[in-house]
């Protein structure tokens, strides 16, 4: 993997994010410095991964990395803040965690947070640097571990299938079911489904 524009440095590291789509759930980003000394082979693209090998490849990233941090901005933030803000804010947090100053900063995408580090945007960068990679897929394993966990928790949405996203599954469960805790209001759909009269569901299993 390589990208034009990366300084030779030692301490990179790479950002990603997963999450800024879905009606429901937090936004989750990563950030991780890879041990040039203990390479990780099998790292690319998380979305172009099947989730038992995302899954296979966490441990290796968590026991192999030289820092790693994964981060979050909550549905209250992303409903306060809007989602983009919310996302920059998360990775961020995300880069800040670490433990370690990074000498750069590489993020996917086409936008940098307002920070102080070093930094290149690279779109589609966890096709092009590992670290990027590497943090896309601990996001990524973070956040769908999380929802499945929820989906016990809000039963009715389906969200260890679908993640939170839009499905036609999910917008008709919204519809039936109105919004739970975890829906961004902010979201024209869960706001419709609300002005709509669905109400907001507060069912809860413990």
């Amino acid at each position: 993997m390589t990208a034009p524009g990366l300084p030779p440095v030692a301490l990179l590291a790479g950002v990603d994010e997963v999450g800024r789509g879905p009606l429901a759930g937090d936004v989750v980003a990563a950030a991780v410095i890879l041990d040039p000394a203990r390479p990780i082979p099998g790292l690319a693209d998380s979305k172009a991964l099947s989730e038992k090998r995302r899954e296979a490849l966490y441990p290796l990233i968590v026991e192999g990395a030289r820092a790693f941090h994964v981060a979050r901005a909550t549905v209250e933030e992303i409903d306060r803040l809007n989602i983009l803000k919310a996302t920059l804010l998360a990775m961020t947090r995300a880069v800040e965690g670490l433990g370690i100053e990074p000498e750069f900063v590489a993020v996917d995408g086409n936008r940098l947070p307002p920070w102080r580090y070093p930094a290149l945007a690279i779109v589609k960068g966890d096709s092009k640097v590992a670290a990027i990679s590497a943090a896309a897929i601990l996001a990524k394993v973070t956040r769908d571990r999380e929802m499945a966990a929820l989906d016990a928790l809000y039963p009715g949405y389906g969200f260890a299938a679908h993640k939170g996203y839009g499905t036609p599954d999910h917008l008709a469960a919204l519809a039936a079911l109105g919004p739970c805790a975890i829906h961004r209001r902010s979201f024209r759909p869960v706001r419709e489904c609300c002005v709509s009269g669905a109400g907001f569901n507060v069912t809860r299993n413990t």
